[in-house]
């Protein structure tokens, strides 16, 4: 039995992290800056703030840890929170690993994400740990590109000289989009949620990978054991196109996907402002709040595949049936409130609004279109 330091112990992947390491019989310290109650029995609270260096040098401290595990940040996919997010990520990320440093804690697993390497404009690339970061497109993307920075502060750490002369180990585990159960905060299950309330109105021609964040947890779990120091891990259970993944989202909910295709449109970041605009203000003509926004249009038009063989065969990390995941996120939703219970696709109960936003998806569709090949005949 070991004791451990979680930041970002409220967040959607903490969370499953602490139970994860309850499961296996571990003591558990999660940094908190107001101590709330709400965490499993035996959990220990300490105070303290990513931001505030003097505050983690005391919960170090007082906690006697063996490894920290780092998840605390924030997922915004909005352009004005970029100076936040490179604070917190950045700036949270050194501070929480030279506390960690200072205070003799052999080893840390921190938490990025696939984004700072697994995303490209190829339908065919899968990436692995080994690929360079696409530094063009993350920094169109603030989340991504502090996620980067973080990752890179944080591998700089590895081999780091401790004050009893031992070396420093820190692992980086980059799981892919989080789905499954227990999203409180709605920062990964958001575009589920779009999809069963019927507010995605067309298919973008990009790709994704998903995983479960229950099996992103073992995943952090394993890489403190078993991870190599210095090395990064991709975490991911699938790659499938944003039509297949809608397809699957049917079957499991009753929801009827999407049908009209967004055109692929180049600079897919030109499709993504003027797509969005015409979306949005197609919507509101009819009272239809569509959930469109330039940055997700344009994320949606790469692909973001991953190879986790380095996860399955180094941490002998396994994820779960990708079926089980989306039908669990789903489940939850509904249980939660999020969304009502009666949301199936029944064509007969289908609302005005399912029509009505096939409308707007399918002008908006016809006039991106004439707006990609303006530009390529330009």
């Amino acid at each position: 039995m070991s004791r451990y330091l979680v930041t970002g112990a409220t967040g959607f992947l903490g969370r499953h992290l602490v139970h994860a390491l309850k499961e296996r019989d571990h003591e558990v310290v999660v940094l908190v800056r107001r101590p709330s109650g709400d965490f499993p029995e035996g959990v220990v609270e300490v105070e303290g703030d990513v931001l505030d260096r003097a505050s983690l040098d005391r919960a170090f401290g007082s906690s006697k840890v063996d490894g920290v595990f780092h998840c605390a940040g924030k997922v915004s996919r909005k352009p004005e929170d970029a100076e936040e997010l490179h604070k917190l990520h950045v700036t949270g990320t050194k501070n929480v690993l030279d506390a960690a440093i200072a205070a003799n804690v052999q080893r840390a697993v921190v938490a990025s994400t696939s984004g700072t390497i697994a995303v490209s404009d190829d339908p065919d690339h899968v990436s692995t740990e080994e690929d360079v970061p696409p530094i063009a497109l993350l920094n169109r993307w603030p989340y991504y590109r502090s996620k980067l920075f973080a990752e890179k502060a944080a591998l700089e750490r590895h081999g780091a000289k401790l004050p009893n002369g031992e070396s420093f180990e820190v692992v980086c585990v980059n799981p892919t989009l989080l789905l499954g159960p227990g999203d409180v905060n709605g920062s990964s299950t958001e575009d589920v949620r779009l999809f069963l309330e019927r507010k995605i109105p067309a298919v973008p021609p990009g790709g994704l990978s998903y995983v479960d964040a229950r099996d992103a947890a073992d995943a952090m779990c394993l890489a403190m054991q078993r991870g190599v120091s210095g090395r990064r891990y991709l975490i991911g259970a699938c790659n499938m196109t944003l039509q297949e993944f809608f397809a699957r989202l049917e079957r499991v909910s009753g929801v009827r996907a999407p049908l009209i295709p967004m055109p692929k449109a180049k600079p897919a970041r030109s499709f993504a402002v003027t797509g969005a605009s015409i979306v949005e203000k197609l919507g509101n003509r009819f009272g239809i709040p569509m959930g469109v926004d330039p940055v997700s249009l344009d994320m949606a038009q790469h692909y973001w595949y991953l190879d986790a063989t380095r996860a399955e065969t180094e941490l002998g990390w396994t994820p779960r049936d990708p079926v089980e995941t989306l039908a669990d996120t789903v489940k939850d939703l509904q249980d939660r409130g999020v969304v009502w219970p009666d949301f199936g696709g029944n064509d007969s109960v289908l609302p005005a609004l399912l029509r009505k936003a096939t409308e707007v998806a399918t002008e908006a569709a016809h006039r991106v279109q004439n707006l990609g090949s303006s530009e390529k005949n330009s």
